[in-house]
């Protein structure tokens, strides 16, 4: 929700700043989905390591510090 709430704003903001430079590169639309494929990515694996880090955790060992 956010990458396509703040990939429009992003754009615009980088193609003002851009177009002051004297050699000029255009902002294709690739390049913002590879940053939110990636991030997509990292959140995945993070949850994904983390579920199974609690998933194989012996719930003995839990309660008996609780």
């Amino acid at each position: 929700m956010a990458l396509i709430i703040a990939s429009p704003v992003a754009w615009w903001a980088m193609n003002k700043w851009l177009q002051e430079f004297v050699y000029r590169i255009n902002i294709s639309w690739w390049m913002f989905a590879i940053a939110g494929l990636l991030t997509l990515l990292l959140v995945l694996i993070t949850i994904s390591f983390q579920a199974i880090k609690v998933a194989t955790a012996n719930p003995v060992k839990a309660l008996r510090t609780e």
